[in-house]
C-alpha cells in the first residue's frame, strides 16, 4: 500500500474518533418529525424555524416509512427528502435518520406473501397493524438489506447526518407461525441437534407419545408460551429471537460497510410482549454506538412509579456498554405540566443524552392520529412544545458536564431463556430483575443489568434473581465469581432447569448446590388459589425474620431449604413452624447467599444495608427521601425533587446553582419536581 493511502487513512481514522468523542459531549433535544405526512416545502420550513426557535439541536426522521423513500419496487424517490435534510443542516439540526426496515411496504407483502405474519391456527393475517413482517423471511431480508444499502450509500457523508437508526421496536409485533418459519425452525433444530436422537432426548418427547422420528414431523408450538412442553416452547423462542438479531447484525454490518465511523441507534423495545427479543445478543455485539428506547413513564407528574419503570427500561437495554444512551422517543402525548422536564432530568442520572419528543406534529391521520404532539393539529405550538424549549435551553447551561457515566459496583442478571422458562411462574424473571434494580434506585446508587455468559462480572456484589435456566458456562462464571472473592444473591426460581429447559435431576439449585452450600427441595404454596385470584392477591402475607427483626411481606410461594453447611441467616416465622428461607455460604474468597423467596425489597433491603458497608460499595448521595441525585464529576451534583414538598439537601460550605444562576452558603432547598445543578466550590 502506497504511504500516501496509509496518510490518508489514518486522517480518516484519526477524524472519525474527533467526530466520535464531539458527539460524545454535551446534551441533544428536539423531535421525531414526519415530513412525510405532508411534503408542503412551505409548512416544513415554517417547522425548522419554530425547531431552531425552541433551540432544538436534533431531529429523528424515516421511521415507519419505508414506501415514502421506495413507493414501489426499485423506484426510489429521495429528491423531495434531500432537501429536507438540507434545510435541516442550515438550521444546524442533526438528524437521526432511520432505516425504517419494518413494517414492509405493501407491494413486498404482495410479491412475497411469505413475509405475512400467519397465526397458529393458520390464518394469514393482513398487515393491518405495523410490524405484521415475518423478519426472518430471506425475501424481506433481501428487500431490507437492498433498502438499506440504497439510503446509507445516499446520505453517509450528509453534513446534516448524526446517526443511522436501526429498525423500530425490534421486539414488537406478533410471531408467525407459517410453514415457512416451521422449515426454518427445522433447519434451525438440524443445527442445534444434529440428530433426532438428541432433539427427542431435549424435548422429552417420550412424555405424552410425542416421540420424533423424522425432523420434517417437527411442529410449531401454539401461540403463547403456557400451553405445551416448555423445551419445545424455549427452543422456539430463541430461534425467533435469534432470526431477529441476527438480521439486525446483517443490517448494522451493511451500514458500518457503507458508512464507517458513523453512529447506529435505534429504539430497542425488545420486551415487548407480542415478541420479545434477547437483546443482550445486540448490545454485547458492540456494533451499536448507542443503545436507545421510548421513554414513556405515564402522564404523572406526582407518581414516582412511572419514572422509575422506564429508567429501568435504559438499564435493561443499556446493558454494560459505557456509551451514551439516547432517549430516541420521549414522551409528549398526555404528559401533564413539567412531568415531560422532570423525567428529562431524571434519565441523565442513567447515562441518557438525548431527549428526542415523540412527537413533533399531532397526527392527522392513522391509528395515531389521536396522539398529541408538540404542535396541534393546526400547527400552532401549544404547551409541549415550550416545555420541551425550556429544557432544551436549561441543557444547554449545563451540557457540557453530561453525559453522565455511572460508577457501578454491583450487576444482576438478565437472562432471555429464564425469562421464557418463568413464563408460568407467579414472578416472571423480569419482575426478579426489577425489584433488584428497585433497590438501587431507591439509594441513588448505580447498577448495571448484566448478561452473566457475556460479562467479566467485574463487580462486588451480584444479583442472580430468578435466573430460571442454568447453563454451564452461566453456572461457570457465577461459581468463580464467588470463588475469587465476590459476593452473589441468588433468588428462587434460579437453577431450576439446564440449557434444554429440563428440570436438573440433581440437588438445586443445580450446579451450584456446593456453592451455596444448600439442598432446595420442593416449595411450599402459602394459599390454594387459581390463576385469578393469584393475579389479584399475590399469595398469603408472610412474616419475615432477619436477625431478630420481623417485617411482613407477600409471596405466592417459598422454597424448603436443607442447608448443608450454609448458615441460616433469616426465616419465615409465621407458619407452622420456621422455616429457612435465607442462608450464607463461605465459598473460596466469597460468599454465596440465598434466598427461597422471589426478589422483594422488604426482604432484601436489610441484608443489603449490610453488605454495603461490608464490601466497601459506595453509597448514594445523602439527601432526603424523594430526591433523586448523582455526582456528575467530583466537583458537580445533579439532583431532582420527585415529590410534591421542597427538600433541604445537605451541602457544607459555598456552593452554586448553574441551572438557576444562585449561589448557596450550606443546605439549599429544591422545590417540588424540580431539578437542581450545583457545583461545589
Amino acid at each position: 500500500m502506497k504511504i500516501s493511502r496509509i496518510i490518508t487513512l489514518l486522517l480518516i481514522a484519526i477524524a472519525t474518533i474527533f467526530c466520535d468523542n464531539l458527539k460524545a459531549q454535551g446534551l441533544f433535544v428536539g423531535t421525531n418529525y414526519h415530513p412525510h405526512d405532508d411534503k408542503n416545502i412551505e409548512k416544513i420550513k415554517s417547522d425548522i424555524q419554530l425547531m431552531k426557535s425552541a433551540g432544538f439541536n436534533v431531529v429523528r426522521m424515516g421511521h415507519l416509512a419505508w414506501d415514502s423513500y421506495e413507493p414501489s419496487e426499485g423506484q426510489f424517490d429521495f429528491a423531495w427528502f434531500d432537501h429536507v435534510m438540507d434545510m435541516m443542516n442550515q438550521a444546524g439540526i442533526k438528524v437521526i435518520l432511520d432505516i425504517a426496515i419494518h413494517p414492509a411496504p405493501i407491494w413486498l407483502h404482495n410479491k412475497f406473501p411469505s413475509i405475512d405474519v400467519v397465526s397458529a391456527t393458520g390464518n394469514r393475517l393482513y398487515p393491518n397493524h405495523r410490524y405484521m413482517d415475518d423478519a426472518g423471511d430471506p425475501n424481506y431480508q433481501k428487500y431490507a438489506l437492498r433498502y438499506t444499502d440504497v439510503l446509507t450509500k445516499r446520505y453517509a457523508k450528509h453534513p446534516a447526518l448524526l446517526a443511522f437508526g436501526i429498525d423500530n421496536e425490534s421486539g414488537d409485533g406478533p410471531i408467525s407461525y407459517s410453514e415457512t418459519v416451521r422449515l426454518r425452525f427445522i433447519e434451525w433444530l438440524h443445527k442445534k441437534y444434529g440428530t433426532l436422537e438428541g432433539l427427542n432426548k431435549a424435548w422429552a418427547t417420550h412424555r405424552w407419545s410425542r416421540r420424533l422420528n423424522q425432523f420434517e414431523e417437527v411442529g410449531l408450538p401454539s401461540e403463547g408460551q403456557k400451553n405445551g412442553a416448555p423445551e419445545k416452547i424455549l427452543d422456539f423462542r430463541t430461534f425467533v429471537s435469534s432470526e431477529v438479531n441476527n438480521f439486525l447484525l446483517a443490517v448494522l454490518d451493511k451500514v458500518n460497510a457503507n458508512a464507517p465511523g458513523t453512529l447506529t441507534n435505534t429504539n430497542a423495545w425488545y420486551y415487548s410482549p407480542l415478541k420479545y427479543i434477547d437483546w443482550s445478543e445486540i448490545a454485547y455485539s458492540g456494533k451499536m454506538a448507542r443503545e436507545g428506547c421510548g421513554f414513556y413513564p405515564g402522564n404523572s407528574l406526582t407518581t414516582n412509579w412511572g419514572v422509575m419503570n422506564a429508567a429501568f427500561g435504559i438499564s435493561r437495554i443499556q446493558f454494560e456498554s459505557t456509551n451514551p444512551f439516547w432517549c430516541s422517543e420521549f414522551t409528549t402525548m398526555t404528559a401533564v405540566p413539567n412531568s415531560i422536564r422532570k423525567s428529562a432530568y431524571a434519565t441523565l442520572m442513567y447515562g441518557n443524552q438525548m431527549v428526542c419528543g415523540w412527537t413533533w406534529q399531532s397526527m392527522w391521520g392513522g391509528e395515531e392520529q389521536y396522539l398529541q404532539g408538540m404542535l396541534d393539529w393546526d400547527g400552532v405550538p401549544n404547551r409541549k412544545y415550550y416545555e420541551y424549549k425550556k429544557i432544551a435551553t436549561e441543557f444547554k447551561k449545563i451540557g457540557k458536564y453530561f453525559p453522565y457515566k455511572s460508577r457501578p459496583e454491583v450487576g444482576m442478571a438478565f437472562s432471555f431463556p429464564s425469562q421464557m422458562a418463568s413464563s408460568s411462574f407467579p414472578e416472571q424473571h423480569e419482575s426478579q430483575l426489577q425489584a433488584c434494580w428497585n433497590l438501587f434506585y431507591w439509594r441513588n446508587m448505580d447498577a448495571n443489568v448484566v448478561e452473566i455468559s457475556r460479562s467479566s462480572l467485574n463487580y462486588k456484589l451480584l444479583f442472580v434473581p430468578g435466573v430460571t435456566v442454568m447453563d454451564d458456562k452461566t453456572a461457570t462464571k457465577i461459581r468463580e465469581f464467588v470463588k475469587n472473592g465476590g459476593t452473589a444473591i441468588m433468588t428462587s426460581n434460579s437453577a431450576l432447569v439446564d440449557a434444554s429447559g429440563q428440570v436438573f435431576k440433581t440437588t438445586h439449585p443445580g450446579q451450584l448446590s456446593d456453592v451455596f452450600g444448600i439442598r432446595v427441595g420442593s416449595f411450599e404454596e402459602t394459599e390454594s388459589m387459581n390463576e385469578i385470584s393469584r393475579k389479584a392477591y399475590n399469595g398469603k402475607k408472610l412474616e419475615f425474620t432477619y436477625k431478630g427483626k420481623a417485617v411482613d411481606m407477600q409471596s405466592a410461594r417459598f422454597d424448603i431449604i436443607d442447608p448443608k453447611g450454609a448458615e441460616v441467616i433469616g426465616s419465615i416465622t409465621s407458619l407452622d413452624k420456621d422455616y429457612p428461607i435465607m442462608t450464607s455460604n463461605k465459598y473460596g474468597k466469597g460468599r454465596a447467599i440465598y434466598v427461597g423467596l422471589p426478589a422483594d425489597g422488604n426482604v432484601l433491603n436489610p441484608l443489603l444495608d449490610e453488605l454495603i458497608v461490608e464490601l466497601g460499595i459506595k453509597k448514594g448521595l445523602d439527601v432526603p427521601l424523594g430526591v433523586m441525585a448523582r455526582q456528575i464529576d467530583k466537583n458537580h451534583y445533579l439532583y431532582l425533587n420527585v415529590t410534591g414538598e421542597p427538600k433541604e439537601i445537605p451541602m457544607k460550605g459555598k456552593s452554586r446553582s448553574i441551572l438557576f444562576d444562585k449561589d448557596y452558603n450550606g443546605n439549599f432547598t429544591v422545590e417540588p419536581y424540580e431539578p437542581d445543578f450545583v457545583e461545589v466550590r
